[in-house]
């Protein structure tokens, strides 16, 4: 075989093209840095259109998170009140005085542990915890124990001086109340919580100053790790916090905005106002918000 009878082999070159490498996550970065900036911008705008009340609470905020929430009319805790210092003196004075004659009452002091005295952020709550043989009520009634009616006509006494409102909760444990189809726990905590507001007025509590009777049955468990506990039956008896007189008084000011009424001999001795001044043409740069409205569509060049 002769050299030009062979056959050359044929070589065919493949080449494989693959995929560019992936970016990695830089792209995530620059938009979540791009999101934040266009929000910070916005709420600039927000505040550059804002009253000056909105500006003076925002700007109290950072220097004070906690004493300018009143300024619009809310707190850090929602919009419920919140215990001031002077309230808090009265309160810790009225349990220190219900903790002494509760120990001062031999029929009561075997029952110190089953009541409870502390100081919320709503007010000053007491609670009347059951154990299993009930303590201030007959098992599965509304009905009031003679221990229960003794420590409510002693917590009359007390809570009828206060101008405090009072609320009164009753709670039950998880254990179904078999008795009655008709009749459940939600009943029966409503009917406890309503029979200690009456003995309560009874012994002397104005009708006025039980604002709110509820019933939670065992929504509201005190120990939710055993939910058929005892104590989880009871009785809470909260005295609200009262406002300090000033701060309510500057909080409505501030939040409505309005001025005093000046009494009529005050404003016939008045001086007249000045009349008005004319406001000069302003000469002042555009700023942001006009640079921005002048570039919406609609916008008079």
């Amino acid at each position: 075989m002769t050299a030009a009878n062979k056959v050359q082999p044929i070589i065919v070159i493949k080449k494989k093209v693959g995929h560019g490498g992936h970016h990695g996550g830089a792209w995530k970065v620059a938009y979540a840095d791009f999101v934040t900036a266009m929000m910070a911008l916005f709420i600039v705008l927000w505040l550059m259109n804002s009253s000056d009340k909105i500006k003076k609470a925002v700007a109290g905020y950072f220097n004070d998170p906690k004493g300018t929430g009143s300024m619009l009319g809310t707190t850090m805790n929602g919009t419920g009140s919140t215990v001031q210092p002077g309230n808090v003196d009265n309160l810790q004075k009225l349990k220190e005085k219900l903790q002494q004659e509760i120990v001062e009452r031999k029929e009561l002091e075997k029952l110190s542990k089953q009541i409870e005295i502390t100081i919320t952020a709503e007010g000053l709550r007491i609670e009347l915890l059951e154990d299993k043989n009930g303590t201030f009520y007959q098992s599965g009634s509304a009905k009031l124990s003679g221990s229960g009616q003794e420590l409510l006509s002693l917590l009359a006494a007390e809570l009828q001086t206060l101008p405090n409102a009072l609320l009164i909760e009753g709670h039950t444990d998880a254990t179904p109340y078999s008795r009655d189809g008709s009749y459940s726990n939600w009943e029966l905590s409503a009917d406890r919580a309503n029979s200690a507001r009456r003995l309560l007025q009874q012994f002397g509590v104005r009708s006025d100053q039980v604002t709110q009777v509820r019933g939670y049955a065992d929504q509201l468990l005190r120990i939710k790790a055993n939910p058929a506990d005892p104590s989880n039956r009871r009785i809470s008896i909260l005295v609200k916090n009262v406002e300090e007189p000033a701060a309510s008084a500057q909080a409505a000011k501030m939040f409505d905005g309005a001025t005093p009424a000046v009494p009529p001999a005050a404003a016939s001795a008045a001086p007249a106002p000045p009349p008005p001044v004319q406001a000069k043409p302003s000469t002042a740069k555009p700023g942001l918000m006009d640079k921005i409205k002048s570039m919406m569509p609609g916008a008079k060049k």
